[in-house]
């Protein structure tokens, strides 16, 4: 029945959310820089056998499920081939893949790093892909999902985090000079301080990317963010999921990362890539840089159908995912990595 509070919307105005399969943990295995292959396959040894440990503990760590059930636990690694390509696909692949095996380790899916800077939707790669055209930069398209926490106080002079490509998790320092003597209004320096800081602030200030517009070069603080992100299943470009796994039938790999899909799966028997919750085990390294990370993934504006997806699958298996995207990721930096 129609009447004056009828709305009419055009079905193909409200485009369908993809559902994407949820493991209950995705746990990432490492993310090395191209300098660290060179050093060669003793090195890939070293880490995965300080890995090792970890693994176990983070696998024990879901803990026991309803009726008996088997927790589903995938497993990823993430390669650097955004900031620079000293090696190839066909060099650093296999050599990564047997010194895993030689720990005891499968890596169920394999990641390219600028995979989270292109196109949300992957075309085809050698060993077939979904299909779908490319559309969005997804590192893009989440820059827009950015919603500011304006800290106590502020006053709107700050510009917005798409123009500076910086965000921030408090109120910066004014700026203006430190002396009252030399400054006109007697106004002297305050200290920044975090937004909802717990005693003392620890603030941190992110940059997301250098250079002009045109010609942007994000961040490994944004792009890992990015990461995380989709690791979760929580973006979509225009109700379709991104950086949907290909399945690699292949036995050789490509000399070229561009021929590689961003994310391979390469256990035709793994859990599904997405998951309730992130683990990653990395080196020390990047602690501050995961720091920065969870100061972004608290301003990131995630779509309602897609948290809701999580929520109604999750209650449905009777497992708790907590509410805030953050609180679903967590770390372990092994001493020695």
């Amino acid at each position: 029945m129609s009447g004056p509070g009828t709305v009419f919307r055009e079905t193909s105005a409200q485009p369908r959310t993809e559902s994407v399969p949820y493991s209950h943990l995705s746990l990432e295995l490492g993310h090395l820089y191209m300098e660290d292959f060179v050093e060669g396959p003793d090195r890939l040894r070293r880490h995965f056998a300080a890995v090792r440990p970890w693994v176990d503990a983070a696998r024990a760590g879901v803990g026991p499920l309803p009726a008996g059930r088997r927790p589903r636990i995938s497993t990823c690694f993430l390669i650097d081939d955004y900031f620079s390509r000293l090696s190839t696909p066909a060099e650093l692949v296999p050599p990564l893949l047997e010194a895993a095996a030689e720990s005891g380790l499968t890596i169920d899916y394999l990641a390219r790093e600028s995979g989270c800077a292109g196109p949300a939707l992957a075309g085809p790669g050698p060993a077939g892909g979904s299909g779908r055209r490319d559309r969005a930069v997804l590192a893009e398209a989440v820059l827009h999902r950015l919603v500011e926490s304006p800290p106590p106080g502020s006053n709107g002079f700050r510009p917005p985090v798409s123009r500076t490509g910086w965000l921030t998790n408090g109120r910066r320092a004014p700026s203006r000079r430190t002396s009252a003597a030399l400054d006109a209004t007697g106004a002297v320096w305050e200290p920044p301080s975090e937004t909802g800081a717990r005693g003392h602030s620890v603030f941190m200030d992110v940059e997301l990317w250098s250079g002009p517009e045109d010609e942007r070069t994000w961040s490994c603080a944004f792009l890992a963010s990015v990461w995380q992100l989709v690791r979760l299943g929580l973006l979509r470009d225009n109700g379709q999921a991104v950086l949907t796994p290909a399945v690699w039938d292949d036995k050789a790999f490509p000399a070229d990362w561009d021929a590689l899909p961003p994310v391979v799966r390469l256990n035709p028997l793994a859990p599904p890539f997405t998951a309730y919750a992130t683990c990653s085990i990395l080196p020390a390294r990047f602690l501050p840089v995961e720091h920065a990370v969870r100061v972004v993934l608290d301003q990131v504006h995630v779509e309602e159908e897609a948290l809701r997806q999580v929520a109604e699958r999750s209650a449905g298996e009777g497992v708790t995912v907590p509410a805030g995207v953050v609180d679903r990721t967590s770390y372990v930096f092994p001493p020695g990595l």
